[in-house]
């Protein structure tokens, strides 16, 4: 199975609080509709239903702050701007920013199997 890297975790976030959001998850794995059918290998053949259960368990298990929690839910549950979420967490809207890039960064290394390295100056010893 491939790694979860920010942009999959981010892409996969919506659907833990909005089950009708899957249908809208495109198969990163799959080709376009409108391209010839070819042959595909069964065992990797898609990948989406494993992410989405790794996402929900990924959510329920990553070591985040209550903070870092209430700004994904605003961003990826409830899809509130920064500015909104800031006002309804009572800080501005760059902490917003940090807690989602961190948040997302937890839930990343965590479904890796890794601890998380704050900022990308360590990524490169980390990984």
């Amino acid at each position: 199975m491939t790694g979860y890297d920010r942009a999959l975790v981010e892409h996969l976030l919506p659907a833990v609080w909005d089950d009708e959001a899957a249908y809208g998850i495109r198969n990163l794995q799959a080709p376009d509709a409108d391209m010839p059918k070819g042959s595909v290998d069964p065992k990797t053949a898609s990948l989406l239903f494993a992410h989405l259960a790794d996402i929900r368990r990924g959510w329920v298990t990553a070591p985040l702050t209550p903070g870092e929690r209430q700004a994904i839910v605003l961003r990826y549950g409830a899809d509130l701007p920064d500015a909104e979420a800031a006002t309804l967490q009572g800080v501005t809207d760059r902490a917003v920013r940090y807690r989602l890039e961190r948040g997302v960064g937890k839930i990343a290394a965590h479904l890796n199997g890794r601890p998380y390295v704050d900022g990308y100056d360590g990524l490169a010893e980390a990984a």
